[in-house]
């Protein structure tokens, strides 16, 4: 029991680590497309995931998440900086920098789901009945179910989320500044969002991530 233990703990670790730095390096990348160089000069355009690591957001949330029964195991990673105020198309280019991370992550679900079943390999039924018997399962089903928490989580358009920066694009003046606001506190507002609304974030990622994983299955399974 303890080695399956370890074993599941590594696994998402190991998942989240290749999630989240890919995650960051897609902010870094669209960012220098759009004319920032920012995260190229502090060396987060890597794939060396040292660089992108937070001790509490990549390692210690997700093993406590894992630890709850139904809840969304999801992690973060140092946020890639980058300078609003010299990406091309302002607002929306901004958006399109925040927006890139979480669509990598739906992208890597999608590309594992949709392989696994192309293959052969009964990953829905399995990630549905909760039966997973091999250590290639279990990577396989938390390179889904990790990715689509990182994807619905960071959607959230709570600062300093990156949801908050798609609707920063949109909102009026007043809200924008309020945004602005709670953004200054940033990893605050992350550790309130999720101790102090967690069964109400967590029912949400839940539903979403549920919702996504049929429309997988209904693109893929047949």
């Amino acid at each position: 029991m303890v080695e399956g233990l370890l074993i599941n703990i590594a696994v998402i670790i190991g998942v989240i680590l290749v999630s989240m730095t890919l995650h960051e390096v897609m902010h870094g990348f669209v960012a220098y497309w759009l004319g920032d160089d920012t995260a190229k000069l502090q060396g987060r355009l890597t794939l060396n995931p040292i660089k992108h690591i937070d001790p509490f957001l990549t390692i210690i949330l997700p093993i406590m998440l894992f630890f709850i029964p139904g809840a969304p195991i999801f992690g973060g990673a140092k946020p890639v900086p980058f300078n609003p105020a010299r990406v091309r198309h302002d607002e929306w280019g901004a958006a399109l920098v925040a927006i890139a991370g979480p669509l990598t992550n739906l992208v890597i679900a999608f590309v594992v789901f949709g392989v696994a079943t192309l293959l052969g390999h009964d990953f829905a039924g399995a990630l549905f009945s909760g039966s997973v018997n091999s250590v290639v399962e279990l990577i396989v089903t938390y390179g889904v179910i990790v990715n689509l928490g990182f994807f619905v989580f960071n959607m959230i358009p709570l600062p300093p989320l990156d949801g908050s920066r798609v609707l920063y694009a949109f909102a009026p003046d007043l809200v924008r500044r309020a945004m602005e606001l709670m953004e200054q506190y940033g990893l605050i507002v992350v550790f309130a969002i999720v101790f102090f609304a967690s069964s109400i974030i967590g029912t949400f990622m839940i539903r979403a991530i549920n919702w996504i994983l049929q429309v997988f299955g209904a693109i893929f399974i047949t």
